[in-house]
């Protein structure tokens, strides 16, 4: 047998036991070729045309890995954003006037124009972001004509699958520079395939990308408005969020820029959907498969060199195992490589930019001056550029900074726990509730674990998975909304009002002079030979009849200004303990959607057993004819039947994404809502909103008409004597709209629903937006009488998150 002479280096077996690479660096030079043809200057892109590069101020755009200057891009102005949001409105028509197919044929051509210029793409977004060019070619940019396509899609199919919704109108997109195209394509694709125009900011740091797709809408000749581009700081997203002509904000960014939105949106009337921080868990169970686990580890924490919101920062390990865990991780972590971003062969790639490296440096400067152990390789890392090493922490504390707070870079922080409960509540530990993994070779463990994490994403044996057809957003701080999926989609759309809006008059209340309010008239005095037995109804708390705090009453006058009752003035410390009771009653949310069902039917048949006497008590207080009052309570029995119908038949789904397993879309409630309700219809606005929200599981704290309350609290005899669990459904009399400032105040609260006035809506969102729960605000009026209206998908998807849970199977 011949013999040949070993590689250069040594033997095969050598090379293979050492696993030393060589440089093997990507060609830039025909993404250097197109910025130098640009002068390495570019303008916005408004309404069909870039504008020129060299007028106004100007952002300078620097490659992370060596600080070298890339381009110089416009700041966008208040002028320039004005224009941009004209151009989209100009087209906005043209746009909405396209049948499904010709929307479906412009996004589809945007697909195939990313595949044919994909390297170009890849290679542009590595130099401008600094992560490597195996995470762009491989995972950023097919997942970019991916949404494109699947966008496509829908778009096809909108005016079948969404019947009785339209767009919003025009879209201001703002998005950050972790994933710079893939963002842009989470936003815009799902913004246009519903029919809307798009004016769009990506972050300072990296437009690059964002503006070579606008070549690309410009070669394939998409109709001019329709995608605008305007680039610059925050400034330029500000002047975006602030501009009136703009019917929705879609944000992807920091929580604290977030909820500076929640506040300036806040009564604008403006559809917001925002996808924040987070610090995602990584579970570890000591039957998980440890290397296993360790790849998983290397994907959730140094992919992308940690700028994810959703990586997994947060390493949860069973005790058992963790000795041996941190040491197989500190092992990879000797062997990861940094460098290039443009070398095929390494694992890590620069830090966006130099105030980004500076903030990750100093909380892991804070991370040891709070007690935790740090580790990092032992190799040295590039001398030039924003690079910064793999880092682990251990002995960490749950209280601890660098425990609590978004780092946003390659930085893991262990902890331990002894049971899945433990796991559980460390998990949750967090204001955020963006993403988990969890890691167990027992499936029923780790699917009974899924749905207790407060989060929206769950990976089970795997991290990082995204597809365009499953649903990505958060719970909490991390934000409300969904990108990607069907519920992506709906973020787009809002319900046409089948006709205009006419709920029943209500008169202004009668003045009467002082002192002379609250009594009977003079007839109704002298005739009674013995005074009225007192039945002051009183608020429903925890299942009970209880009294207000406050101590006070409220007189409730009819329509001739008769008082025809009193009820409870609740104040904070009623909500305060109807709060805790509807946390109490968590049980709600863990029945069958067929016992729901069945409560709901028996809430209807109870009420439709006192229907004569509601209808009286409706005509007593409004005014409304005997007919239209009987209409009313009719109204909503069938209301009730409605969402007991609905209750066991709202569904999750099995999204079909690329992967050896499936992806759960599962339905969750919200938990605590609080619901302040209409004047009008007082029954019917109560019912309509509080029955969609127990027939998904929710508990609710309602504020019934603050004109006309009677109707609720005649109402809660009949839960009382329907099987509903104490705490499920809590009734808090008085004033509406302090009541509801209290709930959005409230951070044990997890959305509030308030149908009133605009400055009410205004202050509720405001609120809101101290720990960023979900809101749901009106003041234009419904009729609630209409099915088309009162009732339906708008109310469930609004009752509910969705989690995505993604199982992978087989061996």
């Amino acid at each position: 047998m011949s013999t040949s002479n070993p590689p250069a280096g040594g033997s095969v077996r050598e090379i293979f036991d050492t696993m030393s690479y060589g440089p093997a660096p990507e060609g830039d030079a025909v993404v250097r070729a197109w910025l130098a043809g640009h002068g390495s200057a570019f303008g916005h892109y408004i309404g069909g045309a870039f504008t020129s590069p060299t007028a106004g101020e100007s952002v300078s755009v620097h490659d992370p890995a060596t600080g070298a200057r890339l381009a110089r891009v416009a700041q966008g102005s208040a002028h320039d954003v004005a224009a941009a949001v004209a151009a989209a409105r100009a087209a906005l028509p043209g746009w909405q006037a396209l049948d499904d197919h010709a929307r479906a044929r412009w996004l589809y051509a945007m697909a195939r124009g990313i595949q044919k210029h994909a390297r170009h793409f890849a290679v542009l977004e590595s130099i401008d972001n600094g992560k490597p060019i195996r995470e762009t070619r491989d995972i950023d940019i097919p997942l970019v004509a991916r949404h494109f396509s699947y966008h496509a899609g829908w778009a096809q199919l909108l005016s079948a699958e969404f019947p009785g919704q339209h767009a919003y109108g025009v879209v201001g997109q703002v998005i950050p520079w972790n994933f710079p195209l893939l963002m842009l394509a989470w936003k815009v694709a799902p913004a246009l395939a519903a029919g809307n125009t798009v004016v769009l900011k990506p972050a300072e740091y990296t437009p690059l990308t964002a503006l070579r797709f606008a070549e690309l809408v410009h070669e394939i000749g998409l109709p001019p408005g329709v995608f605008n581009l305007v680039t610059g700081d925050g400034r330029t997203g500000a002047a975006i969020v602030e501009h009136p002509d703009v019917d929705k904000i879609a944000f992807t960014g920091s929580t604290e820029v977030g909820r500076a939105i929640r506040v300036a949106t806040a009564g604008s009337g403006k559809g917001l959907s925002l996808e924040l921080g987070g610090k995602s868990p990584f579970i570890v169970f000591e039957d998980a498969d440890l290397d296993s686990v360790v790849e998983g580890v290397v994907d959730a924490i140094w992919f992308n060199q940690g700028q994810v919101c959703c990586a997994g920062s947060r390493l949860l390990v069973q005790e058992g195992v963790s000795d041996q865990l941190i040491g197989k991780l500190r092992d990879r972590m000797e062997r990861l490589r940094i460098g290039s971003p443009l070398d095929k062969a390494i694992d890590m790639g620069a830090i966006v930019s130099p105030v980004q490296l500076e903030r990750i440096r100093q909380l892991c400067a804070l991370g040891i001056e709070e007690g935790a152990t740090c580790w990092q390789p032992s190799w040295a890392m590039p001398a030039d550029g924003s690079f910064h090493p793999p880092t682990l922490f251990t002995d960490v504390a749950p209280s601890a900074t660098i425990a609590q707070v978004e780092i946003f870079g390659p930085v893991l922080v262990s902890m331990t726990f002894r049971t899945p409960e433990e796991a559980v509540a460390l998990a949750n530990n967090t204001p955020f509730g963006l993403a988990a993994s969890v890691w167990s070779e027992n499936i029923n463990l780790a699917l009974d674990i899924a749905p207790k994490l407060k989060c929206g994403v769950v990976w089970i044996n795997s991290t990082n998975l995204f597809d365009a057809a499953a649903g990505f957003g958060g719970y909490r701080e991390s934000g409300f909304g969904r990108e990607g999926g069907r519920e992506g989609l709906g973020e787009y759309l809002k319900p046409v009002r089948a006709h205009e809006p006419a709920p029943s008059p209500v008169a202004p209340a009668p003045v009467h002079p002082a002192g002379q309010g609250h009594e009977l008239d003079h007839e109704d005095r002298t005739s009674a030979a013995l005074p009225a037995i007192d039945r002051t109804p009183k608020l429903f708390i925890g299942g009970k009849q209880v009294r207000s705090d406050s101590g006070y009453s409220r007189p409730i006058q009819g329509a001739a200004g008769r008082v025809v009752g009193e009820v409870g003035d609740g104040n904070r410390k009623d909500l305060r303990n109807a709060v805790e009771a509807a946390h109490a009653g968590a049980g709600w949310s863990k029945l069958s959607g067929h016992q729901r069902s069945q409560i709901l039917f028996y809430i209807a048949e109870n009420l439709s057993a006192r229907a004569t006497e509601f209808a009286e008590r409706i005509a007593a207080m409004t005014g409304a004819a005997p007919p239209e009052a009987v209409s009313e309570v009719e109204a909503s029995i069938s209301r009730l039947f409605t969402y007991g119908a609905w209750a066991d038949k709202h569904d999750g789904a099995i999204h079909d994404v690329p992967l050896r397993g499936v992806a759960l879309a599962m339905h969750e409630p919200i938990g605590v809502v609080g619901v302040a309700c209409p004047d009008p219809y007082p029954l019917l606005g109560l019912v309509s909103l509080v029955a969609p929200l127990l027939a998904t599981g929710n508990r609710v704290i309602a504020v019934p008409s603050e004109r006309f309350p009677l109707s609720a609290t005649d109402f809660y005899s009949v839960l009382e004597t329907s099987d509903v669990p104490a705490g499920a459904v809590n009734i808090v009399t008085g004033s509406r709209d302090p009541l509801a400032i209290v709930l959005a105040q409230h951070d044990d609260v997890d959305a509030v629903w308030y149908v009133g006035s605009q400055a009410g809506a205004a202050a509720v969102e405001r609120a809101s937006a101290a720990n960023l729960k979900r809101t749901w605000t009106e003041w234009d009026g419904r009729e609630w009488l209409d099915p088309r209206c009162g009732e339906g998908r708008e109310f469930l998807r609004r009752s509910v998150h969705v989690k995505n849970i993604w199982i992978p199977y087989g061996e």
